[in-house]
């Protein structure tokens, strides 16, 4: 069953996409994640433009981390002040990230940027998470702790000032980290169409020292609000949101998301980095090899509408 998106300007198949957008949300429930970092890859080599992918996948992240979120909140796994500094910081990088895009839009070179970021970002992240996941279920069956530091353990962030106490994260620390990893994120959510929990929910595990299930529920909620900003944002700059492709993942999220944090329920917290480390990995080696094997069509004729 096909569909024409007039935004992307290609037909595709319904279920397709809708199976696409359900994966993508039960990873959301599951490890509080957007699920963008898997979701816009899939866009591009489904054969979508990368700067629509970017703005209708933030959309859909919109649809499946609010399911993700509300089903986290009713487990009291989100601490809301944590994600409103969270979250002041993603308002400031999404605006910075979008006119970025802009910009790389212009100069043309936005595909390649794209493709290089999560190539980077993936490749980084996803190593870090599987070394210390797989330490840290090594020292779990030797019968040790699985973290040599205790959620709340003095580190050098507590010696920064303007500190908050987040009670359900059990922490007394600056507001500075947290709004730095808002701000990044709020740039990973403009330029790569992800949520950016792929990368705040490692800091807020390994530097914020935020226990692993309040992780899952303020990633969600901040995730949230960033991308609902970055959609609107991308829609009226960029005129780059395809509604039609974006309501058929926002179906497919939904449902996906609440069968996400179930399963999520029943795996351990080293456990849960580990899946999801393999996963960031995966889709690096596949961005990866797409920018180094040499493609079947070397040149590709586009009409040049510009005038002198």
């Amino acid at each position: 069953m096909q569909i024409y998106l007039p935004i992307a300007e290609i037909s595709v198949n319904i279920l397709v996409i809708l199976g696409m957008g359900g994966a993508v949300g039960f990873l959301s429930g599951m490890f509080g994640v957007g699920g963008g970092f898997l979701m816009t890859p899939l866009l591009i080599f489904s054969g979508i433009p990368p700067a629509v992918a970017i703005a209708t996948e933030a959309n859909q992240i919109v649809a499946s981390s609010v399911s993700g979120a509300l089903a986290q909140w009713r487990r009291g796994n989100v601490d809301v002040l944590m994600g409103t500094v969270l979250l002041a910081g993603g308002i400031v990088g999404s605006f910075f990230g979008v006119q970025l895009v802009k910009i790389l839009r212009q100069l043309g070179h936005v595909d390649l940027i794209i493709s290089l970021s999560y190539v980077t970002f993936l490749g980084i992240i996803g190593s870090l998470m599987l070394v210390e996941s797989l330490n840290a279920i090594r020292k779990l069956r030797a019968g040790g702790s699985p973290s040599s530091r205790r959620p709340g353990q003095h580190n050098w962030i507590h010696g920064l000032p303007y500190k908050l106490r987040f009670h359900r994260s059990k922490l007394y620390i600056s507001a500075i980290p947290p709004l730095i990893i808002g701000f990044f994120v709020g740039i990973l959510a403009a330029v790569m169409g992800v949520g950016g929990g792929f990368i705040m929910v490692p800091a807020m595990i390994y530097l914020l020292r935020v226990p692993t299930n309040v992780v899952v529920g303020t990633s969600l909620f901040q995730i949230v609000f960033v991308t609902a900003l970055v959609t609107v944002l991308h829609a009226t700059e960029n005129q780059t949101v395809d509604v039609v492709l974006a309501l058929l993942l926002m179906i497919g999220g939904v449902i996906g998301a609440q069968f996400g944090v179930k399963a999520g329920q029943k795996l351990k917290g080293e456990q849960m980095r580990a899946i999801l480390a393999i996963m960031v990995l995966g889709v690096c080696l596949r961005l990866g090899l797409d920018l180094v094997i040499e493609p079947s069509e070397l040149y590709s004729l586009t009409l040049f509408t510009g005038g002198l």
